[in-house]
Parts: structure tokens; sequence; C-alpha cells
């Protein structure tokens, strides 16, 4: 007689569950081929249908299969939630980028571009330093001109260079390249080069939001130490 009362209940179940299924279809709200709730009713009502009615399937493992199915869609709600936001974060990131448009920024790099007798470059410190030394380098990795900065803060260094090398020529316009040395208790610190460019625009990829810096190769925004 029990089994009689549990195939009976089963079955009333899977008509129900078989009913859902259609009305969620039905509905429009969400697409049926891609809804996990749907393909869960489905498989459900498949399972419910063909059981062994000496044999139903238990109640307490229907509970558990209806729990994994909501924990499913939990993950799947969660994860839309998060691509949202994410999208709406780089939206808003590159409507804060747009506003370096047309402006001067360091990035790591070690080129120097000496125009009108003067170039700009910088340097990235993790930490305070007893010595920072520039070195200047043309075409033919010959140093031009050193320069000892002294002791320097940690954070981003700023320097300039005339044009004029350490033999007292001036060097022709165009690019060169340098190198940074740092000491800190007679030991040598890592140094970042960082180079100077102009941002002609801002656009949205794979990699988030980059900017276009003139003569580089696009930039994160991430990657920007200081906007002059």
């Amino acid at each position: 007689m029990s089994s009689i009362a549990s195939t009976s209940s089963t079955t009333d179940a899977a008509a129900a569950l078989a009913a859902l299924a259609s009305a969620k279809t039905a509905s429009g709200t969400t697409a049926a081929a891609d809804d996990p709730q749907a393909k869960f009713l489905k498989l459900l009502v498949a399972q419910l249908k063909n059981q062994d009615p000496l044999n139903p399937v238990d109640n307490a493992q229907m509970t558990s299969q209806m729990a994994q199915i909501s924990t499913v869609t939990g993950i799947d709600k969660l994860n839309t939630t998060l691509q949202t936001m994410a999208a709406s974060f780089n939206a808003s990131q590159a409507l804060q980028a747009s506003s370096m448009i047309g402006r001067s920024v360091l990035v790591p790099g070690s080129e120097l571009q000496l125009q009108n007798g003067v170039a700009l470059g910088g340097a990235s410190l993790s930490q305070p330093v007893d010595k920072l030394v520039v070195s200047i380098v043309d075409a033919s990795a010959q140093v031009l001109h050193k320069v000892d900065l002294g002791p320097q803060a940690a954070g981003v260094v700023n320097f300039q260079w005339d044009g004029v090398t350490d033999t007292g020529v001036t060097a022709a316009p165009g690019s060169y390249t340098f190198k940074v040395e740092a000491v800190q208790g007679g030991n040598k610190i890592d140094a970042v080069a960082l180079t100077l460019g102009l941002v002609t625009g801002v656009t949205q990829g794979t990699k988030g939001t980059m900017l276009n810096v003139s003569g580089m190769a696009p930039v994160a925004v991430s990657d920007v130490k200081q906007v002059m």
C-alpha cells in the first residue's frame, strides 16, 4: 500500500512539474533552450515518469536535486550581476580616462624625445634611495649624459634634459633612450624607467580600458604613473 501511495504522490509531482515546465517555456521571460531551471525541470519530469513503480524516487533525493538547481541558479544570477557591475565599471573607467586625452602621461618605458631643447622622463621608486642616477644613451649605445639626482623619496621622480652632452655638445633633436640606477645602503634597488607620451584617445577591449599614446602601443590606465 505504501508503495502505491508513494507512486501516486510522485506521479502527481511529475504532473505538477510538467505543468510548471510548460508554463516556464510558454512565459517567454527566458529562453527555454538556455534556462538551467527549464532544463532541470524537464530532466526531473522524465526521471519521475520513467521511475520504477516499485522503487520510486526518494523524497529526500528529490529535495536534494531541487536544492542543487537552486544553488546553480543562484550562482548564475550572481555571475550576471557581476558582469553587469563589471560593464558599468569599465564604462565609468573609460569616461574618466577620456579626461586624459590631450595630456601627457608618464608610463613604463625608456624612450626619451628631445624636442626644442628639452626632454622629459621619470623613474618610479618603490622605496627611498640614497642615490638615483639617470644615463641618457644614443642609438649606438653610447652614454651621452649622466646625472646624479641624489637621494630621492619613494614614488615618481621627474627629470629634464636640455640636450647638452657631458662633452658640452648639444645633441640633435630626436629619439634617445635612458636607464635609471638606484642605490640604497650600498645595494642596488629596482627602479622603473618612465617615458613621457601624449594621450590621443581611449579604447575599450578585452583587456579593459586602454589609452592610445603617441608613439607607443596601447597603454593600460593602471600603468599611468603620473598625468602632466
